[in-house]
């Protein structure tokens, strides 16, 4: 089944200097040609200069593309968000969905979520596996809140959405103020701006993306530039009034705290506490 039996939408994928060309190849082909439903458009956000071998990772795909690809290059590194923004400018169709450069979408991911935003949704994620280099060796489950209701009240203290998985309404991102720096939580602050500005959201349960993790990703998280990012973010949220005192505290006391948890007790935390996963399947 392609896009043509349904809404047109984009797929938009950024990828900077630090992505592994196979991944980066993998992650596009899985959202492309594997897709039992595929996106009518991709636009692949370079953020800045990349190396050699992924430049020709990402003209390879883009010459054998079953759909048209927009290749935008970025000048200088600039961020996520900002990659993000210029992205979202040259995708042709209002509805977006998202992956990563080190990320996989499993084959019927846009033919189960497409229809929740062609009924009526502005943003819809999924659940996803966390696994290792090898597909083979999952470590996690991540099943999101699926209800409006239940979303609304679980993103004051966690991030609802894991943002690879996510399908939006460019208009509905745009009139709650596009992508904004943040640390590594800018998806976040969007997803919390959205909702504040009554966007209708929903999850599907089933894991649609597959997302890679490492020592790496946890030690990301952590660190004084973290802890000034979550304190960033929490004022923000406590600014629009999408948090009570109370909930603003509280993050800032638990949230905060894991930001100095050491690397080896991180990944289970993440889990546990910020993420707030299932665990492992």
């Amino acid at each position: 089944m392609s896009s043509e039996h349904g809404a047109p939408f984009s797929l938009l994928l950024p990828v900077y200097r630090a992505d592994d060309p196979a991944h980066f190849t993998k992650a596009f082909t899985s959202s492309v040609t594997a897709q039992s439903r595929r996106p009518t458009q991709v636009v692949v956000v370079q953020d800045g200069p990349v190396p050699e071998e992924l430049s020709a990772a990402i003209a390879a795909v883009a010459a054998d593309s079953p759909v048209p690809v927009v290749h935008h290059v970025l000048a200088e590194n600039a961020g996520l968000a900002a990659a993000l923004t210029a992205g979202l400018a040259r995708c042709d169709h209002d509805i977006v969905a998202r992956i990563d450069a080190d990320d996989i979408s499993l084959a019927t991911r846009f033919e189960m979520q497409l229809p929740h935003i062609e009924g009526g949704l502005d943003l819809v994620g999924s659940g996803m596996y966390e696994f290792l280099d090898d597909v083979g060796s999952i470590v996690g489950r991540r099943v999101p809140r699926t209800e409006q209701k239940d979303i609304e009240r679980y993103a004051r203290f966690h991030d609802p959405f894991s943002h690879p998985t996510v399908v939006y309404r460019r208009s509905a991102v745009e009139a709650a103020g596009g992508y904004q720096p943040m640390g590594l939580m800018e998806d976040y602050w969007l997803f919390t701006r959205m909702i504040a500005a009554g966007a209708r959201v929903g999850n599907v349960a089933d894991p649609l993306v597959m997302y890679r993790v490492g020592e790496g990703a946890y030690a990301r998280r952590g660190g004084r530039e973290q802890w000034r990012s979550e304190k960033a973010l929490q004022k923000a949220m406590r600014s629009i009034g999408f948090t009570t005192r109370w909930e603003h505290l509280r993050n800032i006391i638990i949230r905060g705290s894991y930001r100095f948890v050491p690397v080896t007790l991180r990944r289970m935390a993440y889990r546990r506490l910020i993420a707030g996963s299932a665990g492992a399947p």
